[in-house]
């Protein structure tokens, strides 16, 4: 007679095993499988499978600290709810650090709500060893970012990723345009004016148009009436170019001169108090 004590192996009233349980767990969170594929792999239920790895991974959570190596943030909005009623938004904050070798953003939290409060309270709950090591806050233009960050991140850089950059950009030359186009007829544009029909070409990067698109732009900025125009469209394009450039190092030196130089041109032409240089 003997026995064998398996307790090791398989804690007692379960289905899987811990190697079961931790293989799936692997296979989920790192590499993207279905908890439905790695539950036929092991011949068994979706739900028993499901209620394991989420139980096996919120014990790893819990002793461990998700925050410990986060030195550079990035927050953003997201709708959460689309009906009428109840808060649309909740802010979302990601961990950026991984970016700096390659490796995808992870997403640290999302809290209810959309404003300077809903971030600071954020932080403030992180406590003052992680805003400490936080080194580098990612937003768009929202002025309640801002507001967070310069009152609990006051020792950070805000940068502004290259999507909201370009978008506000863009949004500059188009009230140039807008602007030009009332200044000659007083009204808004409509079909057959050409400040109205290069409206999405000018918005184009420039070698992406298609020929008749080109020599549309081409005519339309070489009319000396549309200088401010030609003046915001090349900025647009100047700082499309620092991003796509193959060389970050050197697209970012091209974004510095260029901000540099930027306060030397006409004021009125892209609003430049907008913020638009605010980012790194």
């Amino acid at each position: 007679m003997w026995h064998d004590d398996l307790k090791a192996l398989v804690s007692g009233r379960t289905l899987l095993s811990r190697a079961a349980v931790d293989w799936a767990l692997r296979r989920v969170a790192l590499e993207s499988a279905s908890i439905s594929a790695c539950a036929r792999t092991l011949g068994c239920s979706w739900n028993a499978l499901d209620r394991a790895v989420r139980a096996h991974g919120m014990r790893i959570l819990s002793r461990s600290d998700p925050y410990a190596r986060v030195t550079r943030i990035g927050v953003d909005e997201h709708v959460w709810r689309h009906g009428a009623s109840g808060d649309r938004y909740v802010t979302v904050i990601v961990d950026l650090t991984p970016r700096a070798d390659g490796a995808p953003a992870r997403l640290l939290d999302m809290v209810p709500g959309r404003s300077a409060q809903a971030f600071a309270n954020w932080l403030e709950a992180r406590g003052a060893r992680f805003r400490d090591r936080v080194e580098v806050v990612a937003m768009d233009a929202f002025s309640g970012w801002k507001q967070a960050a310069a009152r609990m991140l006051a020792h950070a850089v805000e940068a502004g990723d290259p999507f909201h950059v370009v978008h506000l950009a863009a949004g500059r030359l188009t009230m140039v345009r807008c602007r030009l186009q009332r200044e000659a007829t007083g009204r808004r544009g409509v079909k057959g004016e050409r400040l109205y029909d290069c409206r999405r070409a000018l918005l184009k990067t420039a070698s992406l148009r298609t020929p008749r698109q080109r020599e549309r732009v081409d005519t339309l900025l070489a009319d000396p009436v549309n200088d401010a125009l030609r003046l915001a469209h090349g900025v647009y394009q100047r700082i499309i170019a620092c991003y796509r450039h193959k060389d970050p190092r050197l697209g970012r030196r091209m974004m510095g001169a260029l901000s540099t130089r930027w306060p030397n041109q006409q004021p009125h032409a892209a609003a430049p108090n907008c913020g638009l240089w605010d980012a790194p």
